[in-house]
């Protein structure tokens, strides 16, 4: 396909639009019983397996998506990504993030230069920094050994360790790794974040790590600063060599910054911020948390499916498929939007973690070459773990608006409880859930079945259920580090996938910076009616009425106010 033709023109595309009426006369009902098709649509790796059967999909289908991701030069994209050519075109950049976790051997080439020795450098900086915090030899300024960590970062310097984290915290391995320690993150630059963050911990014993590429991103460096006043007012300005560490290129602002420039952790500009969760940016912390031998395991899961990714034929690859077949709901089917249900509580921030993944890299309206999109990309996001989810908008999804659907489930649970005398076990009870909701929603409940039941003639319409809503099932043997990395990079790259086939670019994010440069106008208004009691001006009337009435309802903060910490 020409760089300037848009995936639409082709004929492969055509072909899947036309399919498309022969799908909408198919139930899944029916094509569930088709053994032959449902074995053909089930996938395994390393542990990993996929059942896409409960898709709206013929093996026809799936043909025509081979074809599809043939004419959008699927296999030439993943080895350009790979050779470290300049993908992301916008930003004139290489998309990298495979590195971050190769093994120590592997060549990886950005601009001529492998740029894999460079990140073992910085694994081994981590391991050396993480095993002296952890074991005392790195103490704070009074002496006092650092067993709390404040992670500082937004968005994706957030949101993947954050998720990372969360699934790592009842893994029986690594609660034995991190006994005595705490690891939170500070992102909103909401006070209130700041307030529960520092709530209950002694400066005397916290290590703050500040997570900016360019040691300037506003809401990170305005928290940095206010957790470094927290650290100085009880210690003493000296106190902050001690107690800060960056995960930062720009070292004259680190060092400026009071962080001693020997701390600061490099990653790269061929990282992208919602793909750098094996970078420094979530190895740090983590490593501080539970020990850089865990954290090796996560990379290692996730190294092995990027080898799986760049390697397998499509039709035993997971995240291909799992990104032909988003587009296929997308673009095609018209379902915008996709649950991610984790049935492990685990799991419960991977879903925010994946919306910006998702989002933020395929919420593009023109094609990498800026022509405008004449059909639908980008998928909304979003999810809640089994069974929570259930009772909260799976009435929706059941009955209301079609919503494909992502079951991830667990066979065996960090965490097991037998109760003598229960007819299952906790975790067989949440697991029956994962095996019953697809099939709800796959078959429905008709009419004829509720008059069968003698079911009131009034309540029949409300108690039919259509059915043919499609979903996927994605079984792992367990939730431990290694299971974890290969989650994450298996829709790490089915988003890369979709974007590949859409014709966009899903490593920049223009989108973002709009409201931020506007928000630097308001925060001069803000500043000039305070200090200088001015009239809000420059704004639309909605705007200024707005402003008007918030600084008329706070006018009891003084003009220059002495400086005043969260006390919780």
């Amino acid at each position: 396909m020409a760089s300037t033709t848009l995936i639409c023109d082709t004929q492969p595309w055509k072909d899947l639009k036309a399919h498309t009426e022969d799908i909408k006369k198919t139930h899944l009902r029916d094509l569930m019983n088709d053994k032959e098709r449902c074995e053909s649509m089930m996938v395994e790796f390393d542990g990993m397996f996929l059942d896409y059967s409960r898709q709206c999909a013929t093996l026809e289908t799936i043909d025509k998506l081979y074809k599809l991701a043939e004419a959008a030069s699927l296999k030439q994209q993943i080895n350009r990504m790979y050779s470290g050519e300049h993908i992301n075109s916008t930003e004139n950049r290489s998309v990298l993030h495979v590195a971050l976790r190769a093994p120590r051997d592997a060549v990886i080439n950005s601009d001529g230069k492998n740029v894999v020795p460079d990140v073992w450098n910085v694994l081994d900086k981590i391991k050396d920094f993480s095993e002296k915090v952890r074991n005392g030899s790195w103490v704070g300024a009074t002496g006092k050994p650092l067993k709390d960590v404040i992670a500082i970062g937004i968005g994706g310097s957030f949101l993947g360790p954050l998720f990372v984290h969360a699934a790592l915290q009842t893994d029986p391995e690594a609660v034995e790794f991190a006994k005595g320690r705490q690891l939170r993150f500070l992102a909103n630059v909401d006070p209130i974040d700041v307030a529960r963050n520092i709530a209950g911990l002694n400066p005397e014993t916290t290590l703050v790590v500040v997570v900016s590429k360019t040691f300037t991103t506003a809401e990170t460096m305005l928290n940095a600063r206010t957790l470094r006043e927290w650290i100085s007012s009880a210690l003493g300005p000296s106190a902050v060599a001690k107690h800060m560490v960056a995960v930062s290129t720009n070292l004259t602002l680190v060092e400026k910054f009071g962080i001693d420039p020997n701390n600061a952790f490099a990653f790269w500009d061929w990282v992208g911020g919602r793909y750098s969760v094996c970078s420094a940016v979530g190895v740090l912390p983590l490593s501080l948390q539970y020990g850089f031998s865990i954290v090796e395991k996560f990379l290692k899961g996730a190294s092995s499916i990027d080898e799986h990714f760049r390697s397998a034929p499509f039709e035993k690859n997971i995240p291909v498929l799992l990104g032909l077949l988003s587009v296929w709901n997308v673009s095609f089917l018209g379902y915008p939007a996709r649950a991610i249900l984790p049935y492990s509580q685990a799991l419960e921030k991977f879903a925010p973690h994946i919306q910006q993944v998702s989002m933020e890299s395929n919420g593009k309206g023109v094609s990498i070459d800026g022509v405008p999109l004449p059909y639908e990309a980008g998928e909304i996001d979003f999810g809640e773990p089994g069974t929570n989810g259930q009772h909260s908008f799976y009435q929706l999804i059941h009955q209301g608006r079609v919503i494909p659907c992502d079951f991830i489930g667990i066979v065996k649970s960090q965490q097991p409880v037998y109760l003598k005398g229960e007819v299952v076990s906790n975790h067989d009870e949440l697991m029956s859930n994962f095996f019953a909701q697809p099939d709800a929603l796959a078959y429905g409940k008709t009419a004829e079945q509720l008059l069968k039941e003698n079911v009131s003639q009034h309540l029949i319409p409300h108690k039919t259920f259509s059915g043919n809503r499609p979903s996927l099932s994605l079984l792992l043997p367990s939730l431990n580090a290694y299971n974890i990395g290969q989650l994450l990079a298996s829709y790490e790259h089915r988003v890369t996938v979709e974007g590949f086939v859409w014709g966009i670019n899903s490593f920049d994010q223009w989108g973002v910076e709009l409201g931020k440069s506007l928000a630097t106008q308001v925060r001069k208004q803000l500043n000039a009616s305070r200090t200088k009691s001015e009239p809000v001006e420059g704004f639309n009337f909605s705007t200024t009425t707005l402003l008007t009435r918030y600084l008329q309802a706070s006018s009891d903060i003084p003009a220059e106010p002495p400086t005043l910490l969260p006390r919780i």
